[in-house]
């Protein structure tokens, strides 16, 4: 079985979003979440973002780490 690393940059670029630093870190700062909302039902990303999203953490993908990591940053 193959182990994925996957970090905040490959995640953006999973969701068609740029993986800049810049980019990333601009996002989180214009971009947040209440304390009920989930991330999968943000309405900051489309809804195939929310699928993947979604699927990604009901599937326990190996993108659940780095989705879990952009969940927490969005609390801040």
């Amino acid at each position: 079985m193959e182990a994925f690393n996957h970090n905040l940059a490959s995640l953006f670029s999973q969701l068609g979003l740029d993986n800049s630093t810049d980019f990333i870190e601009h996002f989180l700062q214009t971009h947040s979440l209440t304390q009920p909302q989930k991330l999968a039902e943000a309405p900051f990303f489309t809804v195939a973002q929310q699928q993947f999203i979604n699927e990604a953490q009901q599937q326990d993908a190996d993108w659940c780490e780095v989705i879990d990591q952009l969940d927490v940053l969005l609390r801040k």
